[in-house]
């Protein structure tokens, strides 16, 4: 009687699994294997038109905005400029014949030593960002000044924030 019981229950899982496996399609996606690619054609607003050489001279576009700032002893990335960092990746995506040069700066407090590697970071930072956001490595050259070049002379918090920047560099 139990085996009975056991043979019967086998029977309806066995049915069971092959009424779920009959629903599904036989046909093989073409990427199957593959993981699905986010659609970066328009990234946070920014539209998908390509750039052209005059839109690095055009106030009113993005890619007139060449200077990131940082906080005090940061190298992370402030949201406020995340838009201007995609729109110079995608500058530098479309014209793959394109350099650019991100320069790294601090303010005066700290060691020479040290604002030259957060100078660094701060560079690198952005570099990797727009690495992501398809430029490619040889289009993008990293530099750090530390506090050798700053913007402005002062001190205090106001020439200290203008201070701590990486500066996006086209060639002439």
């Amino acid at each position: 009687m139990n085996r009975r019981i056991i043979q019967l229950v086998a029977i309806g899982f066995s049915s069971s699994a092959l009424i779920s496996c009959g629903s599904l399609s036989t046909q093989e996606d073409a990427n199957s294997g593959m993981p699905p690619v986010e659609d970066r054609s328009d990234i946070d607003g920014i539209d998908s038109g390509n750039f052209t050489g005059s839109s690095l001279g055009d106030p009113s576009s993005l890619l007139s905005n060449r200077v990131v700032y940082f906080d005090f002893d940061q190298s992370d990335i402030n949201p406020e400029y995340r838009e201007i960092i995609e729109a110079h990746a995608r500058y530098l995506t479309d014209n793959a014949n394109v350099r650019v040069t991100l320069a790294g700066h601090c303010d005066e407090r700290g060691t020479r030593e040290y604002n030259l590697a957060l100078g660094e970071r701060r560079a690198n930072t952005i570099s990797r960002l727009m690495n992501m956001l398809g430029a490619s490595d040889n289009q993008l050259e990293t530099i750090s000044y530390g506090e050798e070049q700053p913007a402005v002379l002062g001190h205090n918090e106001s020439a200290w924030r203008e201070n701590r920047r990486v500066e996006i560099t086209y060639p002439k």
